[in-house]
């Protein structure tokens, strides 16, 4: 008998909105370091004062993704041109206790936070009496409940209101699709009165699709970045880190990044060989490039490389985009016309030193439709578009 063939297993759609230019924001109450936080990693000065809501528009930077493949490539082409990975990040003012209701600024934060598609969350965890805070004595466990339940309270709202107008479409005519789709926004109601963010469900195919196009707060990737005193980092430990892992593993996990914005602060303005012998010194490292690798990869995120004399290039696409998707991205003509994708590893090309001798190797893959396109290959993609009004 012949073997049987195995099924295929259905991939499912990511969460959260198509396409590749994503957008992370700096989430948390006020005065807990998220401007800093943003001026730290963007480069930008915005305002970082202490008082609440100093932070009143979005500030929004592209900052460069660090890649040491990326620079390792420049280093064996010397090209012209050198564009790195990009993240947008987006500062976004501090929200407090009653903000889906309009307390604050809470509406508006609540739309800013609604226009990216992650979050780093900035949780304090340090006593500082010359920075206030607005709820009273620091209890990062507290903060995290509040920022949670103000989102869930948002998106339960919102999921209210398409209740109701799916109601409506039922009474006029009703199908299975609707049916199912009220089923769906029950779950995510109960979820959501549970006080439960969205993002840690188990969701198959179609819950996704009516997730996606509410694209709910609670829905979104979350980074939690923990900002502890100088002392506190250097020695590694804090009073409040362990119950803040838990509360977070409680809550449907996600990365947690202790950094310290003070010993940020001060290491960024040294000259390198003072800052190296310091870092040396205290055995610590600066975050900022773990940060930024973090946020970039919860928004499902990779790139590859297109690599010349001319230019050594990151692009940057959703993990799981199959290659003619990915040709789209340089420019609509090559998904169009789409062939094939010559594809080198990036290790390959590394150890044998440049793209002839990966050549001669056999280690140049040629791909077609179907290939899902992996984080750091080396890529050139074949494609032929014949001129309009011609097939």
């Amino acid at each position: 008998m012949p073997a049987k063939k195995k099924a295929v297993e259905e991939k499912k759609p990511l969460l959260g909105r198509p396409g590749n230019t994503l957008k992370i924001g700096i989430v948390g109450l006020p005065n807990v370091g998220k401007s800093s936080t943003f001026n730290l990693l963007s480069n930008l000065s915005v305002p970082a004062e202490n008082y609440p809501f100093c932070t009143i528009d979005p500030t929004e930077a592209r900052v460069p993704i660090p890649d040491q493949r990326f620079d390792r490539l420049c280093e064996m082409y010397q090209p012209r041109s050198r564009v790195p990975a990009i993240l947008s990040i987006t500062d976004i003012a501090g929200l407090v206790p009653g903000a889906s209701e309009g307390a604050g600024l809470g509406n508006a934060f609540l739309s800013h936070i609604n226009a990216v598609d992650g979050i780093f969350h900035v949780v304090r965890a340090f006593t500082e009496a010359d920075v206030i805070h607005t709820e009273g004595e620091v209890d990062p466990i507290r903060d995290l409940d509040i920022i949670r339940n103000e989102l869930c309270l948002k998106d339960l709202e919102r999921c209210n209101q398409k209740i109701e107008d799916v109601e409506k479409q039922l009474k006029r005519a009703r199908t299975k699709e609707l049916a199912d789709e009220m089923e769906i926004l029950v779950k995510i109601r109960d979820m959501l009165n549970n006080h439960q963010m969205l993002k840690d469900g188990e969701w198959h195919t179609k819950e996704i699709e009516v997730l996606n196009s509410c694209l709910f707060l609670t829905a979104k990737p979350m980074v939690y970045l923990v900002n502890l005193s100088t002392n506190d980092y250097l020695r590694k430990k804090n009073k409040w880190l362990a119950g803040i892992g838990k509360w977070v593993n409680e809550h449907g996990g996600g990365d947690i990044i202790p950094y310290s914005i003070e010993f940020e602060q001060a290491v960024f303005g040294m000259d390198p060989d003072a800052k190296a012998a310091y870092l040396q010194e205290n055995n610590a490292i600066s975050m900022i490039p773990r940060i930024l690798k973090t946020g970039y990869k919860s928004l499902q995120l990779i790139h590859y490389f297109t690599a010349g004399e001319d230019e050594v290039k990151c692009w940057t696409i959703r993990k799981g985009t199959k290659a003619p998707q990915a040709a789209g991205v340089i420019h609509t003509d090559f998904e169009r016309g789409f062939i094939c994708a010559e594809i080198m590893k990036y290790d390959d090309l590394v150890s044998l030193g440049n793209e002839n001798n990966v050549k001669a190797e056999g280690k140049l893959r040629q791909c077609g439709k179907d290939y899902e396109v992996e984080d750091g290959e080396i890529i050139y993609f074949r494609f032929n578009v014949a001129p309009q009004g011609k097939k």
